[in-house]
Parts: structure tokens; sequence; C-alpha cells
């Protein structure tokens, strides 16, 4: 999955246990400019080290995988939990063209010149 927005917040590195460290990533997606949602994703292991590079309000494009699991409590009630796990981030540069405006290659001409030899059979 991906999504596009502007950086709000850049987590610290967090070292979990001896074996496991996460960094939290909050990005500003204004599908609806007026009401502008903050979503969180983590980057986990290695990859906490593609967010050093990225600052508030630099425009991203996130890759992210959805993870779910369950939890369960001591008096037996289920939880479940979601969780957006980066696993690739880009820069968007600026007046770079988005989806609404893809960069198609220029036409090329394929029209024959009167004259030339041409060996299709039709």
């Amino acid at each position: 999955m991906e999504i596009k927005g502007k950086v709000h917040e850049v987590g610290a590195t967090q070292q979990v246990s001896e074996t496991f460290k996460k960094r939290d990533l909050i990005v500003e997606f204004a599908e609806n400019p007026t009401y502008p949602e903050y979503i969180r994703f983590e980057a986990l292991q290695d990859k906490t080290a593609l967010l050093d590079t990225f600052k508030a309000g630099d425009e991203v494009e996130v890759f992210f995988n959805l993870r779910g699991r369950p939890w369960t409590d001591k008096a037996g009630k289920t939880s479940y939990f979601n969780s957006l796990v980066i696993w690739r981030i880009n820069a968007i540069a600026a007046g770079a063209p988005t989806a609404a405006t893809p960069a198609y290659a220029a036409p090329v001409d394929v029209s024959t010149t009167a004259g030339e030899d041409d060996d299709l059979p039709f």
C-alpha cells in the first residue's frame, strides 16, 4: 500500500529490547484539506534509518504493509490492533507530477514518408 502526504513528526528510535527497535512517523494526509488526517506509521529494525533524512514539512510517499493482530487480556477479552509498517519512503520533489497529472512520454511520429521502402506485407 502507499500514501502521499506531509511529514508532521518523526519520532526518535526506541530500543524496545536488545534485538528489536522501532521508530514512529506521523504523516498528515489531506485528502480533504479542511479535515486532514494524521496517520501513524512504524519503521522497524533496519528500516528505522529510512527516516533519518526526513523532517516536519517534507512531502513524502510512504510504502507500507498493513498488519493486524489480536491480544487477549487477563480477563479473556480479545482486542485487535492494526499497524502500518513502512518498507520504503520517498521524498516528493516540489513540482513533481502527481497521480492527477501523470507524466507521459512525448509523442513519436510513426508515419512513413512517401517512397520509403516498407517490408511489411500489408
